[in-house]
């Protein structure tokens, strides 16, 4: 899929002139990131930005761990204790995950789609800079008259509707993010519909253009969805409406119900661009295809559809009627599906393959396990009469963490060793590369793993304290957490010597026999890439 013409730049070795003719083009020092339309130049703020919202979430929930590391009240109070919890999730779903796939859509979609930027590089440079203000909205919330939101990341009702003026922040802010993902979106979907390169067709896409232009569709359909949820909830607060105030007539249940019919899609937009970057990983360490790549492209598609009918397995314990019950549960066990689908195809890709285990590769094959470990304990509160049992019980913190730390992050993580040479035309060092693999993956089943026994044992969540019957299972996974906050360290001090030029020189191609356009532009990657398109065979 790499076939390149000559006259083609990267046939003839002119990248060094092109990026020079058109140094003069771009702003340098301060105007070159703050006025940014290269989707280079974007891609790398949305991963910074992303990674700095990274440690604030995981300080928080530091906070959280060391407060819960015995019984009785040591570092907060319950109410601030709820104020970590709240701003934990929402930090780490809008501010970490979230932007950094953004990010790497905006740096590795026009690379593997032959298309010289994205298409509409103004609008880009604003969908990234609104989440600043978003940022600073959710950090600031802290130090208002009655501190941040304390309902929730779901926000729900009628506790959200109660809270001070920190409650407002965070609904502005989530306002101002939603706004940027939709711009982000329409980015992706009209570039990757319109830019790709002469001869390659949607079925010859790269699986992560795949995954992401799934994604798109998905974020353009809930994230208006959210903002009528959260907006309704600004009336109730503010001018007098009782959407969900039941005194007024209103229902806190419909609260639960539109967010979810918002969340549920979000977890999977969380989870497919996760999907498209291992596609690409497994192949390139097995020395083979993708096994079943249509299978793949059919099974994202199937998944991002069904996301849509399963919102209400979130809420069993609502009073929901016996035949919703069952709907629910069914539809959510299908899911398992295409998910099944796809780390068959993984597997499959592997079988026979000449594998190496380079650190992209470790995170890949981590992913795989730790996510399949989550699925599976997905599937088990997906049966109605067990999640009635484990309904906000740790259980649910420990299955949730499993997906979207294990499987979001741990994905991210592949995808950045994996390219990072791509991008500063440096190798990263393997060593420390497979000393933050370790390390992630030994403290993240001992944060995470002894939750299951803590929420089967009925220990619910978002409680300060709690019996001490719990105390051995808290310690353990607080030690677990403080080591796993701390690994990640090690990541940031392995990218950096990256960007700082410490390693030895990237080839062109970066892994022995590594497919796609991206690999056919030199390392580290031409500031303009592709402005003669590649012809694709």
């Amino acid at each position: 899929m790499s076939a390149v013409l000559p006259g083609h730049p990267a046939a003839d070795g002119h990248h060094g002139d092109h990026a020079h003719d058109h140094h003069h083009d771009h702003p340098t020092g301060w105007r070159r990131w703050l006025f940014a339309t290269n989707h280079k130049d974007i891609g790398t703020m949305y991963l910074i930005f992303s990674f700095i919202m990274l440690l604030q979430g995981g300080l928080l929930a530091l906070w959280l761990r060391a407060e819960l590391f015995q019984p009785g009240l040591q570092f907060t109070n319950p109410e601030f204790f709820n104020q970590l919890t709240t701003m934990h999730g929402i930090i780490m779903v809008f501010g970490a995950i979230m932007p950094a796939f953004v990010g790497f859509a905006n740096w590795m979609i026009p690379l593997q789609i032959g298309a010289s930027d994205m298409a509409f590089a103004r609008m880009n440079n604003f969908s990234f800079w609104l989440m600043v203000p978003a940022a600073l909205l959710l950090t600031a919330s802290f130090f208002v008259p009655g501190g941040a939101t304390a309902a929730g990341w779901t926000l729900y009702a009628p506790l959200s509707t109660q809270m001070g003026i920190g409650m407002d922040m965070a609904i502005f802010a989530m306002h101002i993010l939603g706004a940027s993902s939709i711009m982000g979106s329409i980015n992706i979907i009209t570039t990757i519909l319109n830019m790709r390169a002469p001869g390659m067709t949607l079925m010859k896409m790269p699986m992560f253009c795949w995954t992401w232009l799934i994604t798109a569709y998905l974020l353009i359909a809930v994230m208006p969805v959210l903002a009528g949820a959260i907006t309704m909830l600004l009336t109730d607060r503010h001018f007098g409406t009782s959407f969900f105030n039941a005194a007024g007539g209103g229902d806190p249940v419909m609260y639960q119900h539109i967010f979810w019919f918002f969340g549920h899609p979000e977890v999977y937009i969380m989870i497919l661009p996760a999907f498209g970057i291992v596609s690409h990983i497994i192949p390139t360490f097995s020395r083979k295809p993708l096994f079943g790549y249509s299978s793949m492209v059919y099974a994202t598609a199937s998944i991002a559809i069904l996301s849509f009918i399963v919102w209400a397995h979130h809420m069993f314990t609502t009073g929901m009627p016996v035949t919703g019950q069952l709907f629910f549960m069914y539809a959510t066990m299908l899911i398992a599906v295409p998910t099944g689908v796809k780390i068959f195809n993984w597997i499959a890709t592997m079988w026979k393959g000449a594998l190496t285990f380079e650190t992209p590769m470790l995170f890949a094959l981590g992913f795989i396990f730790v996510f399949t470990l989550g699925g599976l304990t997905g599937i088990i509160l997906s049966i109605a009469p067990i999640d009635i049992q484990l309904q906000d019980t740790y259980y649910v913190v420990a299955h949730f963490h499993y997906v979207l730390v294990a499987g979001s992050l741990f994905a991210l993580f592949a995808g950045a060793y994996f390219w990072v040479p791509k991008w500063t035309g440096v190798m990263y060092s393997e060593a420390l590369g497979k000393f933050h693999f370790w390390a992630s993956l030994i403290t993240f089943n001992i944060t995470f793993f002894p939750m299951h026994f803590l929420g089967l044992a009925g220990m619910p969540r978002r409680y300060a304290d709690y019996a001490t019957q719990f105390t051995d299972f808290h310690a353990i996974a607080t030690i677990g957490a403080f080591g796993f906050g701390f690994s990640q360290l090690v990541f940031l001090y392995a990218m950096i010597r990256c960007w700082q030029g410490k390693g030895e020189k990237a080839t062109q191609e970066v892994w022995e026999g590594s497919e796609g356009l991206e690999f056919s532009v030199p390392s580290p990657a031409p500031f303009h890439t592709f402005e003669t398109p590649p012809v694709v065979k």
